[in-house]
């Protein structure tokens, strides 16, 4: 089972997200020393959900930048000019 689903990363403001991610980063840190150390892990399996949730996060978050970026050099981009166009058809 996931530890956090598309829906509730969705819904999540920029800060949570950060914070979030934050989070998960450390407890995966927290659970590879112990493994690097010797001991045992409870659920070995946590680090793989970890891992999953933190890349789906991070691809969540290049996405939105994408689509940000997107609609910022369509705001940019001059209107064609379709005066030129009719001209050159004409000759």
């Amino acid at each position: 089972m996931p530890i956090l689903r598309l829906k509730d990363i969705d819904k999540m403001s920029l800060e949570e997200h950060t914070k979030k991610l934050s989070e998960l980063r450390a407890e995966l840190s927290r659970l590879r020393t112990m493994v690097g150390a010797g001991g045992a892990v409870d659920n070995p399996a946590r680090i793989k959900e970890l891992r999953k949730t933190i890349a789906r996060m991070l691809t969540i978050k290049s996405e939105q930048n994408n689509e940000l970026k997107q609609k910022e050099t369509e705001k940019k981009k001059p209107a064609k000019k379709v005066e030129k166009k009719k001209e050159k058809k004409q000759k």
